[in-house]
């Protein structure tokens, strides 16, 4: 039995195959490329029995993984994320079926590991040497770190203000690092100049096919670990989008492998007020969205402008029957303090930002009491510890503790 059952790679849009043998990045329409696989073939094959018997790691669904040969995986050990129920939170707010994904416990601390431990194995598969992309931070180190396992050269752009942390994973794993004044959509353009001249492989987002297929396992374990079926509703923090966008590849594709029913989860995408341009898409019911000017959020890993695959999140709100909602960054600071404090989860500012999406969706009935609701909490809190104002004595305390507890702290 082969190890994928990989056939092709399909453009979205106009519907083109591509040899998944070749080097391919976008199609030439334009839109990203999309990983195909024999599902019927793999249906007779393998069962959820047979994945239950695995490794708890990504690779347990590796005949639905672009990867051919066992000798170029990747790996750090990446997937199988906790599901943690919020009991507190939940009876506070009226959501007593109320979890949280946890993809902050992954090598790197962020869900980025996943695209990358894909990405960089499948780039290794076709005989690539260099990698280079643009990011906000976490998608660098995380590509960084598998680069470096792999034994690969990466190029990473990224803007000034990105925190701190992720230049020194990204210094720490080799990479040649360079910092833009800028964007996101700056340090792509760079990107894109350097690859038109260097024999480099440009991995930013969905300009290569195999990212998405790293972060689809995220659908694939939701799935596998709520017993084979799927949550009412899943928040996603949304810049880029791919997180979402393999979220619902791996839906239709459980679909048409029969490992789960028909019914399907309402997909949220959630952004910064600060920078929103798929909720304003969304509220407008376009097809696409248009770049947003002056972004700024606190949420720093959703402050996308302007996503490629804007045209594949939004179609998949649509056909889930989801939505989109913004949140500001006030809101978003507040629900991460109050997920430390009432459940012990110190989560990345992208992952508050559902949670805050959450309480405006259950007061607006659009989330009800009875609905089963997933956060998808993308990145370890401790990698912002910017976000997080210091409240103990700046002095040295003199005599003895106080025995009464520090107000909202006890």
């Amino acid at each position: 039995m082969p190890r994928s059952f990989m056939t092709h790679l399909e453009c979205p849009k106009c519907s083109e195959t591509y040899d998944p043998g070749q080097i391919q990045h976008l199609c030439r329409c334009g839109a990203p490329l999309l990983v195909r696989y024999d599902l019927e073939r793999a249906r007779r094959h393998v069962t959820p029995d047979d994945v239950a018997r695995r490794a708890p790691t990504l690779w347990r669904y590796r005949e639905l993984l672009p990867v051919q040969h066992d000798e170029n995986e990747v790996s750090l050990g990446e997937g199988m994320t906790p599901i943690v129920p919020l009991s507190r939170l939940g009876a506070r707010h009226g959501l007593p079926q109320l979890y949280l994904k946890d993809e902050g416990l992954l090598p790197t601390g962020t869900f980025k590991a996943r695209g990358a431990a894909v990405g960089v194995s499948r780039a290794k598969e076709l005989g690539i040497e260099t990698l280079a992309l643009p990011t906000n931070g976490n998608a660098g180190a995380a590509w960084a770190a598998y680069s470096a396992r792999a034994g690969l050269r990466a190029v990473v752009v990224m803007p000034q203000l990105a925190p701190e942390i992720t230049r020194k994973e990204c210094d720490i794993t080799g990479s040649d690092l360079y910092l833009v004044d800028g964007l996101i959509t700056d340090a792509a353009r760079l990107v894109g100049q350097a690859v038109g001249q260097a024999d480099w492989y440009d991995v930013s987002t969905l300009k290569e096919p195999y990212r998405i297929e790293g972060k689809k396992t995220m659908g694939y374990e939701i799935a596998e670990q709520f017993g084979w079926e799927f949550p009412d509703v899943i928040l996603y923090p949304t810049g880029g989008g791919v997180g979402l966008i393999g979220i619902k590849k791996a839906l239709d594709e459980l679909q048409q492998l029969g490992w789960v029913g028909q019914r399907r989860p309402r997909l949220v995408s959630v952004q910064a007020e600060g920078c929103a341009p798929i909720v304003r898409a969304w509220q407008d019911r376009q097809r696409v969205s248009d770049p947003w000017d002056a972004a700024y959020t606190v949420a720093f890993g959703i402050n996308v402008p302007k996503a490629l695959g804007d045209f594949l999140v939004l179609d998949a709100l649509y056909q889930t029957e989801g939505c989109a909602v913004a949140v500001p960054d006030s809101e978003i600071l507040a629900a991460q303090a109050e997920l430390g404090r009432s459940e012990g989860l110190f989560v990345c500012p992208e992952g508050a930002a559902t949670w805050a999406a959450a309480i405006r969706l259950a007061q607006s009935h659009w989330i009800r009491p009875t609905d089963k609701v997933l956060l998808l909490n993308t990145g370890a809190g401790l990698k912002y510890p910017e976000t997080v104002a210091a409240s103990a004595p700046t002095v040295p305390l003199d005599g003895p503790l106080p025995l009464a507890g520090r107000g909202t702290h006890h």
